[in-house]
């Protein structure tokens, strides 16, 4: 595993321009990495976001970034906080913001959409978790009082030699907390209706499609799409179907933002 990220830091870029010129400021965007991940899996997105004329910033959910232990320490709102702190932070620079998340990335971009309402002005979802249809986890508050943690889901990615920089281990007791986040925006779906762009993988070993089905059947969303992608796996982000994603969510904002 390469180096893991410093408690406090994150990966975070913005383009500002001066208060009087309010009409030429850049759209923002902030991009939300998921469960036991880093902004690694979403820095190349960023990248080709901001080549595009987009600010954009990547924060570091708390927990991550360090060891799985710390993981097992943190509720999801400390999650939520972070993100809606850079999307705070981001729109202050920007004339109009807009979210994107990969994994839970993806529960907490509905979140912001649910409490921050007309100021987002678009949602780009990848391989979006607000729910699991894996029995096994129905043991998970046994499960949990045992161990501390189970094998990792990380770089789940068809494309060879890619690294999503993210725990070897899931820690138990974050899973519990990130279920508790899928319960509150499962719950506010109904709440979304800014446009949505949602890829989803076919070949996913992490997340399976009824969080997907779930999203797009309970959103009010006037237009929501969903992308199939046929050439990766979960992290999709750094996978054969990247460049799909990049260009087309680019394409979604620009619209969006008028």
């Amino acid at each position: 595993m390469n180096a893991l990220l410093s408690p406090e830091s994150s990966v975070s870029t913005q383009t500002s321009m001066p208060d009087d010129a309010a009409d030429d400021r850049p759209v923002g965007v902030v991009l939300c990495h998921g469960f036991t991940g880093s902004p690694t899996s979403m820095e190349p997105w960023a990248e080709h976001l901001r080549a595009e004329g987009f600010a954009t910033s990547v924060p570091l959910l708390p927990g991550h970034g360090t060891t799985w232990q710390d993981l097992n320490t943190v509720p999801w709102t400390r999650w939520y906080a972070a993100v809606d702190e850079a999307a705070t932070e981001l729109a202050a620079r920007t004339r109009t913001l807009f979210v994107a998340g990969l994994s839970m990335g993806g529960a907490l971009a509905l979140r912001l959409a649910q409490l921050r309402g007309s100021e987002i002005g678009g949602l780009v979802l990848v391989n979006p978790a607000v729910r699991s249809a894996d029995r096994r986890l129905l043991a998970l508050p046994l499960l949990r009082r045992v161990l501390a943690s189970m094998p990792g889901i990380a770089n789940d990615i068809a494309m060879p030699g890619q690294d999503e920089n993210a725990y070897s281990r899931t820690p138990l007791n974050g899973v519990a907390a990130m279920m508790r986040l899928w319960r509150v925006v499962r719950a506010d779906l109904p709440l979304v209706d800014q446009p949505v762009l949602l890829f989803r993988s076919r070949t996913d070993h992490v997340v399976d499609p009824s969080s997907a089905r779930m999203i797009m059947q309970k959103i009010s969303s006037p237009e929501a799409t969903e992308r199939v992608l046929h050439r990766s796996w979960h992290v999709a982000t750094l996978d054969h179907d990247a460049e799909t994603i990049f260009t087309e969510s680019a394409d979604f904002i620009r619209r969006h933002a008028g």
